[in-house]
């Protein structure tokens, strides 16, 4: 996780104990509908976590119950949140953030020290809006696991920085197109996945920011028999009258493709059969529909995959 920015803080919406999945791998979200959760969540976790690590993912290969497979449950459960989770608009107010967890820092006292950069960061993708800030914190994104999952789903198309449009706001001009290595960079250190084992003495606070050689190495160039069931974000993107959907599924399937408003109801179904192996692609007429935010929701064979939509006319 790094920081705690956008989609982690998502989970404070949720009502509760629903937002309680900060938990230990094995450990049970209590107070919760049995049947809302998957009866084999803790074997799915397992084995990604496993593919994960022979994929490279950075620091995922810490052992013991806070090591990566830790965060393989963090995240996953993240992840899952922020598919059926849905905000306009994510913001992080000034990267005002901590060099530590709460009360506790890198400090002589072992304090935390508090920043405030009067940077205000927004944009509809949590992802993107985390990415920059973990940028901004002085760590490298790439370095993170949470994104390369959000990658291996299809939330995101990247995970690296520099290939994320940043427009600077002048409240007289308005935005402007901006380069990202121009802003000041602040150093919030963290304690997640530190590299303190196999000879490695990394500080309990530290950077998380070794090079990291995008493109090359991760869960988003796995070998064909470890691939996944994906959905790419739509194009184009916002939607005037039409936009094009490609997803991708690992076997054969039923599969159902809806189109949800942004309450979360079903209105309309634009595929609804079993389909093949491989990548498939569906278009959407949005012309009858008023502008605003939906939701493309794809169920292969009861796993589902989300991506948003914004509609103008």
């Amino acid at each position: 996780m790094g920081l705690t920015l956008c989609a982690k803080n998502l989970q404070g919406t949720n009502a509760q104990n629903y937002q309680a999945h900060c938990t230990s791998y094995g450990a049970t979200m209590t107070g919760v509908n049995p049947d809302h959760l998957n009866p084999s969540a803790n074997e799915d976790i397992l084995a990604n976590y496993d593919r994960h690590v022979a994929a490279g993912v950075p620091r995922w290969d810490r052992p013991g119950s806070e090591g990566g497979i830790w965060q393989e449950t963090w995240a996953t459960r993240c992840l899952d949140n922020n598919s059926v989770t849905f905000a306009g608009l994510h913001i992080i107010e000034g990267i005002y953030g901590r060099d530590g967890n709460f009360l506790h820092g890198p400090t002589p006292d072992d304090l935390a020290t508090d920043y405030m950069t009067n940077y205000i960061i927004f944009g509809r993708n949590q992802f993107y809006v985390d990415i920059i800030g973990h940028y901004l914190g002085a760590h490298e994104p790439g370095n993170f696991g949470l994104f390369h999952m959000a990658l291996e789903r299809g939330m995101i198309t990247t995970i690296n920085p520099r290939n994320i449009p940043v427009y600077e706001w002048d409240k007289d001009t308005g935005p402007s197109l901006a380069n990202l290595t121009s802003f000041e960079r602040f150093p919030l250190k963290t304690y997640y996945l530190q590299r303190d084992f196999d000879g490695q003495n990394e500080p309990y606070w530290h950077l998380v920011n070794e090079p990291y050689i995008y493109g090359t190495t991760g869960v988003n160039n796995l070998p064909d028999s470890q691939e996944s069931f994906y959905l790419k974000q739509n194009f184009p993107n916002p939607v005037r009258n039409s936009t094009s959907l490609t997803f991708h599924i690992p076997g054969n399937g039923d599969v159902a493709v809806e189109i949800l408003n942004n309450g979360g109801q079903v209105i309309e179904t634009l595929v609804s059969r079993q389909l093949t192996y491989g990548d498939h692609t569906f278009s959407w007429n949005s012309s009858k529909y008023s502008p605003g935010i939906y939701i493309c929701r794809v169920n292969w064979e009861g796993s589902f995959r989300t991506t948003k939509m914004l509609v103008y006319h």
